[in-house]
């Protein structure tokens, strides 16, 4: 018995789906991005060796604290046949969160351990809507946490808290 490719039907292998016709993980009516994504997949590459990738665009829900994502979630991350690690972090008590006097703050970023490279980031906290848009560039170009780590920033920035979240 061979294994169906990324979004190849398991009775038929010509046909391919995609959106909510596929047997993906995801709520129904996902996202057009995706659902764009998952077509060329199907349309070009036949699922053979393409799998849908995180791709750096950040969502952003503007409340207070705001809440912020961009890339895969774990077991997105996991069904794709990523290795993961993931680091979460309480980020209440530090200084670029107390200065602005809010309470309500955490961070999980998800990691593939073998390539060091950021597969997600899910934030919550005040001003984190700016923070999460480095997090979807260096998953846009394929940075690894070695290299955001590298980068030197103002102090107490949203920004100087990038290398602890790492």
């Amino acid at each position: 018995m061979t294994v169906a490719a990324y979004l190849q039907s398991t009775t038929n292998p010509a046909v391919f789906a995609a959106g909510d016709a596929a047997n993906t993980i995801g709520r129904p009516l996902t996202p057009r991005c995706r659902v764009r994504r998952q077509s060329r997949c199907a349309q070009h590459d036949q699922g053979h060796h393409y799998r849908a990738r995180p791709n750096g665009r950040a969502t952003t829900v503007f409340a207070i604290p705001e809440l912020d994502r961009v890339g895969l979630l774990e077991h997105e991350a996991a069904y794709v046949g990523h290795e993961i690690a993931v680091r979460s972090s309480d980020t209440s008590d530090w200084y670029s969160t107390y200065r602005v006097a809010e309470t309500t703050a955490a961070a999980k970023i998800i990691i593939d351990p073998a390539s060091d490279q950021i597969l997600g980031a899910h934030l919550l906290g005040p001003g984190y809507s700016e923070l999460i848009n480095t997090f979807g560039l260096a998953i846009k170009l394929g940075l690894t946490t070695r290299q955001l780590k590298s980068v030197t920033t103002t102090y107490p920035s949203l920004g100087s808290d990038l290398g602890s979240l790492l």
